[in-house]
């Protein structure tokens, strides 16, 4: 399954600003990458695959419509799955690219 070149497009326009950006085809999606971190990706399984801090990932599970990501049968922390009725608006997809903006800025560039 593609990822969902909408979703990415709308992506691609809040993080246009971004210093260090670049977009890589990874986990089936398109991720988008600041200073050779991922921060987001337009997921194959629609909605996002989204990178945030470890310790906040049981903070960021309550509303319905995101989940820990599962790899290989194991859920991961610092790493969440949003399906798309939780970024059907601009500011809703804004406030999730931004968690994983946030995040990733934290980091030491690669």
């Amino acid at each position: 399954m593609a990822y969902d070149e909408d979703l990415a497009d709308r992506i691609r326009d809040i993080l246009a600003p971004e210093r260090g950006l670049t977009e890589k085809r990874m986990f089936g999606g398109l991720a988008f990458l600041i200073d050779g971190h991922m921060a987001v990706a337009a997921s194959s399984h629609r909605g996002l695959l989204l990178r945030v801090d470890p310790a906040r990932t049981d903070e960021l599970l309550s509303p319905p419509d995101v989940g820990r990501f599962v790899m290989r049968g194991r859920e991961m922390d610092g790493w969440l799955r949003v399906d798309p009725p939780a970024v059907d608006t601009e500011d809703r997809l804004t406030y999730w690219v931004g968690l994983g903006v946030d995040y990733v800025r934290t980091l030491p560039p690669k």
